[in-house]
């Protein structure tokens, strides 16, 4: 526990302590309640210190027996002792009971406070002879206390007189005090005399006043005070090492022992002083006036009586000597606020004691008064009536108030001193309330400019207790730019960690920003990783862009990446150079330049490339290096990349003026268009081209996409007559119709163009590519065409068509021959036996033997021969696989006679379709009967005639 701070001082003539009193006047308030206890009406059990009860009802007041000599209080009851050697005890129920203690008289009583145990001296015989008697009140003996232990007070064989008792809770130590200025010391269990052992402790030639144990620890404390002076021993040690603490002492009744609220210090009263010791050294000391009778410790409070001679302010009219009287004044004092909280003049106090919560004060006629504390909050209020807020806050903390009560007190002295004009202590009132008092109601009292300094010391201390908002935040900052004091915005912003800061860095930001104080907010967003808020000042208002580029550049991969795309555009714009190098790195291995640190064993990361494309819009210089980077350095960069290096090689070949540059950047394009990264995008590449008009690159890209019909009429619309021809060479074989579309492009020609035709028809001829029909119709739209052109086309034509009819001639003339022949054998074999001559077995070549197996169509097997080989008793072996593949065409023949949409398309897809027609002649197709009904008797139009000749001249050319 906290000591006073007022300490001890030296003051040799006892008027100086005169003028320390008056020094220390301390106020006086009335903070008990003072009223005659009563008796209990009936058996009810009423309270003692109960509020008075007016008419019949009515009781009378409490009157102790006469004789009273010493008093205690604990364990629920009030102890007395009187002249006539009988103890009383008062319970809270305030029915008196008591037994015959001593023969003759009680002089002293000690009740402990946590053992049901009373220790008491008295006499049983005339003359010094007083005994200690020990009590257990829970034991009885017929009807009264059991006495467990009677021993003589005094050791030894000289008379004396007991001054003062006292034993320690713990019931191994009591001490006795005598007016020779000799202490014993009772040390083991009290209530037994076998384990109890005295011994003289103290011996002195002043009377032993007052003693009291205090335990700290396992060290136990015996303090001792006489007339003259003060004293501790350790008696919980051996040899009871002594320390003499004062060369003053009190008289009887005048010491106490505090409670750990004063840090359990000895209380010695004297006449002048009251002063506090340890058990080691002198404590403060406080100057109270009157001659001191009674000392008591009663809850935080230091309870003194004491005789004050006070003259009457009427002496100066009437007789000096009739207006002086004796009083006995009760002063309660708290020492720890410096006040007085009750006193009273009382007539011939016999004892103070403390029991239930309250004081009660025995005096000679025998009543007893009650001195009951007023509530804690009572006591506020009166002192919020005088305008007492500091006691009233020490009287809050001393009584333990929650920090809710604290704060309304705190808010109170605020509003007093902001009333009064005192705003400096009223903020720091107000101060004390944060946590506790909704800060809006402070702060709108401290808006006006001129009270700014209170509301910055206010709005600072929120802060530091982590209890500001982010409006509190923009209020603060608000009144460091007004006020501007950059020392105090600096020490605000720049604290040492993440976990020291007190306020919404983001909102903090903006604030600074907004009032033009850029370098601190760009320190409180470099310091805090507020990349975003960094880089929009560093770019938007102080427009450093070298250093926004930096601070990119050592950035994580992710928040690099994020901002790049964000601010891109304007850096490009800026410092093109520096921007595009950042994203090369950025888009291959980027590394955090960590500055200062040399680390650089992070892990490297990639962003895509593809997607800053659009940061470059204006920059196309740059945009070709960072492109034709990528493709060198990452060839599986996304499509993007070489679709639009693609196109800006083709704006820069298209936009060229000088040759060798616009050579060179041709080469370029071809170059990357012949790398195979548009396989895929095939579509795309051939736009870009066709929009810069870029031939080489389309012509490229048909022939890599097969498009040879492309290639054909691009060289057609250009009219490039040999490459028409090269290209029919080139792909003729893969698409065929080329020639065909050639032989129409030059037939609509009205030029010369009979070396071409001539090259065209030689390929139609060989590869019989068209009906010469067609051929002649299709020549026929050119007016300078002229027979001569294909005569050597219709010659050879006609020339082959004669031997293939001399051909087709000869053939029929064989099957007809071979067909006669088999209706011959068949014939035969129908009217005429068959003789079987062979006489060698047709598998293993030897002499037939019987029995043996003949077939009709002339072969003869070993019975053992044919069993081995033959797979069907029906069937020739040797003939067998022949006539299974004629079976076989037979029955696909009759599977698919019926499948004519097959027919037509092979009709149409094949190179003769006289071999198709033939072939589903041969299966029976045709066979089936259709009956077509006559056309209409009018004539067709010779174009309608013309168009169906051509029809089937175009279905069966291929033949022909």
């Amino acid at each position: 526990m906290t000591r006073l701070s007022v300490h001890v001082i030296s003051l040799p003539e006892a008027g100086a302590f005169g003028k320390m009193a008056a020094y220390l006047q301390w106020r006086r308030f009335v903070f008990f309640e003072k009223e005659l206890v009563k008796e209990p009406l009936g058996n009810d059990g009423a309270a003692p210190g109960a509020a008075s009860v007016s008419g019949s009802a009515a009781s009378k007041f409490l009157c102790l027996p006469p004789g009273i000599t010493v008093c205690d209080s604990g364990r629920g009851s009030l102890v007395f002792g009187d002249m006539e050697g009988q103890i009383w005890f008062l319970p809270r129920s305030l029915q008196l009971t008591g037994f015959q203690a001593y023969k003759l008289r009680v002089t002293h009583l000690y009740q402990l406070k946590q053992h049901n145990i009373l220790a008491s001296v008295g006499e049983d015989e005339e003359g010094i002879n007083p005994l200690v008697k020990i009590w257990n009140l829970e034991k009885r003996d017929g009807g009264n206390p059991l006495c467990t232990r009677i021993f003589p007070a005094i050791p030894g064989t000289e008379p004396t007189v007991v001054s003062c008792l006292t034993v320690h809770e713990n019931l191994n130590f009591m001490a006795i005090g005598f007016t020779d200025g000799s202490v014993t010391l009772n040390k083991g269990d009290i209530t037994r005399d076998r384990h109890s052992k005295t011994q003289m402790l103290h011996k002195g030639n002043y009377p032993v006043t007052g003693l009291a144990f205090r335990q700290a620890g396992k060290t136990t404390h015996l303090f001792v005070v006489t007339t003259e002076n003060v004293q501790s021993y350790i008696v919980s040690g051996k040899d009871y090492p002594r320390v003499e603490l004062d060369t003053h002492g009190c008289g009887l009744r005048c010491s106490a022992l505090s409670d750990p609220s004063q840090d359990l210090q000895f209380i010695v009263a004297g006449d002048e002083c009251v002063y506090l010791y340890q058990p080691d050294e002198r404590g403060p000391c406080f100057a109270f006036e009157g001659h001191k009778l009674i000392v008591h410790w009663f809850r935080g409070y230091l309870v003194i009586v004491s005789r004050d001679r006070k003259v009457s302010p009427k002496s100066e009219f009437t007789s000096r000597d009739s207006q002086n009287s004796d009083k006995q004044i009760l002063n309660i004092y708290d020492l720890c606020n410096k006040f007085i909280a009750y006193s009273a003049g009382f007539e011939d106090i016999v004892d103070v004691l403390a029991e239930w919560g309250s004081l009660y004060v025995l005096t000679r006629d025998g009543r007893v008064h009650a001195l009951q504390e007023k509530d804690t909050q009572t006591k506020l209020e009166m002192l919020f009536k005088k305008n007492l807020f500091e006691m009233a806050i020490n009287l809050a903390k001393s009584q333990h108030l929650d920090s809710d009560g604290l704060a309304q007190i705190f808010m109170q002295y605020g509003d007093h001193l902001y009333s009064k004009g005192n705003h400096d202590g009223a903020v720091q009132q107000y101060i004390r309330t944060i946590g506790k008092l909704e800060p809006s109601y402070v702060i709108r009292k401290f808006l006006d400019a001129q009270r700014i300094h209170n509301l910055t010391a206010y709005l600072q201390t929120l802060h530091r207790q982590s209890l500001a908002n982010a409006d509190h935040t923009t209020l603060l900052l608000n009144c460091y730019t007004k006020l501007k004091d950059s020392s105090k915005l600096e020490e605000f912003i720049k604290t040492k960690s993440e976990s020291e800061v007190h306020f919404d860095v983001e909102t903090a930001i903006k604030v600074l920003r907004q009032a033009g104080y850029y370098s601190h907010a760009l320190y409180l967003a470099e310091n805090h990783a507020h990349h975003e808020w960094y880089l929009k000042i560093q770019l938007e208002d102080i427009k450093n862009y070298q250093e926004a580029l930096r601070y990119i550049g050592k950035l994580p991969f992710e928040q690099a990446e994020s901002n790049m795309k964000r601010y891109g555009k304007t850096l490009m714009h800026h410092i093109p150079e520096q921007t595009t190098q950042l994203l090369k790195g950025l888009c291959t291995d980027y590394r955090p330049s960590l500055e200062g640190r040399g680390d650089r064993e992070a892990l490297s990361c990639r962003a895509s490339s593809e997607e800053f494309i659009p940061i470059f819009a204006n920059n196309p210089r740059e945009l070709k290096a960072f492109l034709e980077h990528m493709s060198e350095v990452q060839p599986d960069s996304p499509q993007g990349i070489y679709d639009t290096l693609l196109e800006l090689r083709l704006q820069n070949w298209a936009h060229e003026k000088d040759p060798q540059a616009k050579e060179k950047l041709h080469a370029e394009a071809i170059s990357l268009l012949k790398s195979g990264r548009f396989c895929d995008v095939f579509d795309k590449a051939l736009v870009l081209c066709q929009m810069h008009d870029f031939q080489d690159g389309v012509l490229y890209l048909y022939e890599q996409g097969k498009l040879f019909q492309q290639i054909m009429h691009y060289h057609m619309q250009h009219e490039q007559y040999r490459q028409v021809i090269a290209v029919c060479e080139r792909h003729g074989e893969q698409e065929p119709s080329l020639w065909e579309q050639a032989l129409s492009y030059f037939a609509r020609k009205e030029e010369d163009c009979k070396e071409y035709v001539a090259a065209v028809l030689r390929h139609i001829e060989n590869k019989s590519l068209m009906p010469p029909l067609l051929v002649v119709q299709t020549l026929a739209h050119n007016s300078t065409a002229t027979l001569s052109i294909i005569r050597d086309y219709l010659v050879q034509k006609l020339q082959k068509q004669s031997q293939q009819i001399a051909q087709d001639e000869l053939r029929v003339r064989r099957y007809r021959e071979e067909t006669t022949r088999i209706r011959q054998e068949i014939q035969e074999l129908k009217a005429s036996p068959k003789i079987f001559q062979k006489t060698k077995c047709s598998i293993c070549n030897s002499a037939l033997e019987l029995p043996s197996v003949h077939f009709l169509c002339g072969h003869s097997f070993h019975q053992h021969c044919f069993e081995s080989y033959s797979e069907s008793d029906a069937d020739c072996p040797t003939c067998l696989p022949e006539n299974r593949k004629v079976m076989d065409m037979i029955r696909a023949q009759e599977q698919k006679r019926d499948l004519h949409d097959q027919f037509q398309h092979q009709l149409k897809c094949s190179n003769d379709s006289f071999s198709v027609i033939a072939d589903y002649f041969g299966r029976g197709v045709f066979n089936k009967l259709t009956l077509l009904t006559d056309p209409p008797t009018a004539r067709l139009t010779p174009s309608l005639e013309a168009g169906l000749q051509r029809d089937l001249l175009m279905h069966s050319r291929r033949g022909t």
